[in-house]
């Protein structure tokens, strides 16, 4: 029963890990272009890695987790090790996956407060005698009021 388990668990947890990572691929691919400031080829080039990389860190974790400490016997021994593994196996995938979206938002928000920073237009080096009167250039003459 414990190569059944083991069986078992590899078929549920290797599909659950690609499907995974498909759909975070698939929707998580309009919040890296909003990152990387629309550049498409970057963000979808860091979208393939970022998949790799999970792919790597998931699967190599569902291997390494797939041993038993313990021999089971019975259909509830299978049931009870299946939803221990494939549980934190889920677990481990959802914490993966918020580190992820932390550390892209941390980066957007870093850029949005660099952008706020940045003044639209270069600022002025001289300014004018009012709100509603254009800047002086350096070569005109002041006008006396009432003209």
């Amino acid at each position: 029963m414990t190569v059944v388990t083991y069986l078992i668990y590899l078929l549920i947890a290797v599909p659950l890990t690609i499907w995974v990572a498909r759909t975070l691929s698939r929707n998580g691919r309009i919040f890296l272009v909003d990152v990387f400031h629309g550049n498409e080829d970057f963000a979808d080039a860091v979208n393939r890695l970022l998949v790799v990389g999970f792919y790597l860190v998931n699967l190599g974790f569902v291997t390494l987790f797939l041993r038993t400490g313990s021999t089971v016997v019975d259909a509830r021994g299978v049931i009870e090790q299946l939803s221990v593994k494939v549980g934190i196996v889920m677990v481990v995938l959802g914490v993966l996956h918020l580190l992820n979206v932390w550390t892209f938002n941390a980066i957007r928000r870093r850029s949005r407060l660099e952008e706020m920073t940045t003044p639209p237009v270069p600022p002025n080096t001289f300014v004018g005698a009012g709100p509603f009167q254009s800047p002086l250039t350096g070569t005109q003459q002041p006008m006396p009021s009432g003209y």
